[in-house]
């Protein structure tokens, strides 16, 4: 089956914080798609791989990024296909400089950031996948029961916590 869900790291650095975007995608049964690419040091393959991964099916693109984070603009001014950015903290900037590369995108190219680092990375990972279900009631069904697990674990806590 060929990846519904493409997840972009402008470097091979990035791959602990991506990985559970990865994970999470692989849980929920849908194919992905996990590969390094630069906005600035091959904007040819970005470009080249977006485009055989549309001609290919794929929906959603996940761009991960630190420093001048522009991969998610560089994808976003490729596709008109949903672009999930997730800026990466690691610079002297403290990741300032990558949230606002992200999420500050002119009219017309935007990029649906949620959320910085690791947990961005799992969160771009579940708006994919909400938005895939919108056509798709076995992913629908799947992020259901995992929302009905999350209530189980935070009941399950406040009544060990309550001591009951």
């Amino acid at each position: 089956m060929s990846a519904k869900v493409a997840i972009f790291m402008g470097s091979i650095s990035d791959k602990d914080t991506m990985q559970p975007c990865s994970d999470l995608l692989t849980e929920l049964g849908i194919p992905h798609v996990f590969t390094v690419s630069s906005a600035h040091r091959t904007p040819e393959r970005t470009a080249k791989l977006v485009k055989e991964l549309e001609d290919d099916g794929c929906q959603i693109f996940i761009c991960a990024a630190g420093l001048a984070a522009h991969l998610a603009g560089a994808v976003a001014a490729k596709t008109i296909r949903p672009v999930l950015g997730v800026p990466i903290c690691g610079s002297a900037l403290g990741g300032m400089d990558a949230l606002l590369a992200t999420v500050q995108m002119p009219p017309g190219f935007p990029v649906g950031t949620v959320a910085l680092d690791k947990v961005g990375a799992k969160n771009s990972a579940w708006m994919a996948a909400q938005i895939l279900a919108l056509h798709d009631s076995a992913i629908a069904e799947k992020i259901i029961q995992a929302r009905a697990k999350f209530v189980e674990s935070v009941e399950k806590a406040a009544a060990e916590l309550e001591g009951k």
